[in-house]
């Protein structure tokens, strides 16, 4: 016989769909053995609690037994017995927290390092912001929302599992315990356990009814937290340029809106979370003494014992209680709902900016090779349409042109960051590719470090002193070593400087300069510049930049004319 078809709604299929993307690729993974086995082991002690509560509903049976009965010998029997129980069940529960949280710090540790390694991938983090406005704070995503995916999906799914396996054992209880009743001429066999099913549907509709805005206000919550957060770091980053404009009121301004929204949004979560509480706390309270008022005429019928009563009580708990998964899980799941919706936008922004068709450099021959070059803006206004360039080794290219022609998006294309273009370049085959601009990237840690960087540094005093005298860096020297927050220490100036020697020790086949002087004096730029073409002599330089004096330090020029037209001599 064919079974029919059951079709889910269309939201369930897009979170379970959206649900399923963002595990598979932990439990697919090299791991997944070792998370298998944590898994199972996990599964089997929250199976024993299980089985833990079933042993307690029997021992209510015989204890209140023995208090109607005022059986003393009994009662202490009954005593024992719970201790022995207890010890049992809070070895098994610690024991299941304790792997349960091993194996969320395993799969959370995975799949940051997953998430990070696809960010960092391919200039993955830098082309987020071209093409993807809805992508924001990726570093939230990663840092919080991938920590609160694995900690709610395994408190819920386990949670579910309990549910499932409570209900599965102690259904069987209730029906017996509870026998059949006749209404209206009517007999409903094991009326206990439709009592229980009733009761936990109505409960969950209302949930469902009162709190499903409770989704979108936890979305919209780690939004606005992350928003706020970023305003205070983006004026740390940018505390010496802010202090300059007297920029305070303004950012004051900018960050008391931010908090205006975590705070408007909070105060719409915690009226939705009030209602929903006024219901909750509600239909768990009368949970508590329904089944012993539904039950009580056939106790005062003396069909059943006191024992009886309350074994029916704790199988009507532990059978709602299993039911009752929605309503008293509904604020876990509406978070983990909200914080599905968020790693799934940010994996979908990974994945369409790993398909872009970036242009990306090979690396043939001796000589920098550019042809059929076309270069455009995110709107698709084309900015470089330029026929083939080619530049050998020694030779030195200054691109020319007025603010926002094009100049620097070119050298993102040539670098292979930009993905709005379109051609081919080659880059030597042989040697290192580096890239300097405006503002130089000093990494956290040492100057050494910031110096060689992207390299590891080394300890060659012959060759780093010499060049931190040369560049103006002298009384720096001292300082090597130390670790410091040098992108706030140093001026833009004394930054571009420690770029040429970067430049200068890495010796690059191939550099690219992108206004990289242009915070320098001109005896200082004439300094520099004379550097590299002195001791780079093999070297093929590409510099964007403004003055007339760069000139004398290139053989080669690309001058724009006119929108997207460019004269190469």
């Amino acid at each position: 016989m064919k079974l029919p078809f059951i079709s889910l709604p269309p939201k369930v299929r897009h979170l379970w769909r959206h649900f399923w993307l963002l595990t598979k690729p932990y439990w697919e993974s090299e791991e997944k053995w070792r998370a298998l086995g944590l898994l199972a082991l996990v599964i089997g002690l929250s199976l024993g609690l299980v089985f833990m509560n079933v042993q307690f509903n029997s021992w209510y049976n015989d204890f209140y037994n023995t208090l109607q009965k005022l059986d003393s010998v009994g009662f202490k029997a009954s005593i024992i017995k719970f201790t022995w129980l207890a010890l049992i069940y809070i070895a098994i529960a610690v024991y299941a927290l304790y792997f349960q949280q091993m194996l969320e710090v395993k799969w959370r540790l995975w799949l940051t390092e997953y998430y990070i390694s696809r960010w960092l991938h391919g200039q993955g983090y830098y082309r987020l912001q071209l093409t993807d406005q809805g992508t924001d704070n990726p570093d939230q995503r990663i840092a919080e929302d991938v920590a609160q995916f694995v900690s709610s999906t395994l408190s819920i799914s386990l949670g579910l599992l309990r549910s499932v396996v409570t209900l599965a054992s102690f259904i069987g209880i209730l029906w017996t315990l509870s026998g059949p009743i006749t209404l209206a001429g009517v007999t409903i066999p094991g009326y206990m356990v439709w009592v229980a099913i009733i009761y936990a549907l109505i409960g969950t509709i209302f949930t469902i009814l009162i709190g499903r805005k409770l989704v979108g206000l936890n979305f919209q919550q780690q939004r606005f937290e992350a928003d706020f957060r970023f305003g205070l770091v983006r004026i740390r980053e940018n505390a010496e340029s802010v202090a300059l404009y007297r920029g305070e009121n303004v950012e004051g301004g900018r960050l008391s809106a931010r908090l205006g929204n975590v705070v408007a949004n909070f105060w719409a979560l915690m009226r939705m979370q009030k209602r929903l509480g006024w219901f909750t706390s509600f239909w768990g309270q009368l949970a508590i003494i329904f089944p012993i008022l539904v039950a009580a005429p056939r106790f005062f019928a003396q069909k059943i014992t006191l024992g009886g009563l309350m074994q029916i009580n704790s199988a009507f708990g532990q059978v709602y209680g299993a039911l009752d998964f929605i309503i008293g899980s509904f604020g876990s799941l509406a978070n983990w709902k909200a914080v599905i919706d968020r790693l799934s936008t940010f994996r979908e922004g990974l994945d369409v900016v790993e398909n872009l068709p970036v242009l990306v450099p090979q690396r043939i021959g001796d000589s920098l090779d550019l042809s059929r070059i076309s270069v455009n803006k995110p709107d698709g206004t084309q900015l470089v349409n330029e026929p083939a360039i080619r530049l050998n080794a020694g030779e030195r290219l200054l691109i020319r042109g007025p603010s926002g022609c094009g100049k620097s998006t070119l050298l993102r294309a040539l670098a292979g960051i930009w993905p709005y273009a379109e051609g081919a370049v080659s880059y030597p085959a042989q040697g290192d590719v580096l890239f300097l601009s405006q503002k130089p990237y000093l990494p956290l840690g040492t100057l050494r470090t910031a110096l060689y960087y992207p390299h590891e540094p080394a300890n060659d005093a012959d060759a780093l002193l010499p060049l931190m005298y040369l560049a103006g860096l002298g009384h720096l020297v001292s300082r090597l070593d130390d670790t410091d927050q040098w992108s706030h220490i140093l001026s833009l100036g004394e930054q571009q400087r420690v770029a040429f020697i970067r430049a200068l020790l890495v010796k690059p086949k191939l550099l690219f300069l992108d206004e990289a002087s242009s915070a320098l004096d001109g005896k200082a730029e004439a300094t520099l510049y004379a550097a590299l073409v002195e001791r780079l002599p093999q070297s093929i330089l590409v510099s964007v930049g403004h003055r007339e004096s760069l000139i004398a330090y290139h053989g080669r020029t690309l001058t724009w004319l006119a929108p997207a037209d460019w004269q190469f001599a």
